[in-house]
């Protein structure tokens, strides 16, 4: 459930309870807005008022983008989700995290949970599926990050 109070953005789910103030929400927005004006390669034919307009009316996008920035990502906008027969939502915006490479917030992680607890040696500190569900995050398809790799050397 989200929703907002007293110019917060606030989020609730079973696994949490966070909270974005209006000054960091203003500080999200402006970096999103900052990468968005220099990387429209990414994303053409998408301005960003109609980004933004999208992000305003779900607060609970931020929340992850949020946990993204600090994390030490570059969460940009790389296109749209075509509506489908499958897909019967509105077209929906994508971010995908640009960094050059693992964003220090989220190394020493293997893939799952069978991946995890098959490590004998040096033990990662988690796994990217569970960080990722943990913020709403879905992961990429192999075709997706191949897809990601024409637009500019990510993740290397």
């Amino acid at each position: 459930m989200s929703r907002v109070k007293n110019g917060s953005f606030a989020i609730e789910k079973e696994w949490c309870y966070l909270k974005l103030s209006k000054k960091q929400v203003e500080s999200l927005l402006a970096a999103l807005k900052s990468r968005f004006e220099k990387n429209m390669n990414r994303h053409q034919g998408i301005i960003w008022s109609d980004v933004e307009s999208r992000l305003d009316s779900n607060p609970e996008k931020l929340l992850t983008l949020h946990e993204m920035e600090r994390t030490g990502g570059e969460p940009d906008v790389i296109g749209q989700d075509q509506k489908s027969e499958e897909n019967q939502k509105s077209e929906e915006i994508v971010f995908c995290d640009c960094s050059a490479e693992s964003p220090v917030g989220r190394r020493s992680l293997c893939y799952d949970q069978a991946a995890l607890e098959s490590r004998k040696e040096n033990h990662p500190e988690g796994s990217v599926t569970d960080m990722a569900a943990s913020v709403g995050i879905e992961l990429l398809t192999e075709q997706e990050y191949r897809a990601l790799q024409k637009l500019g050397c990510f993740d290397a």
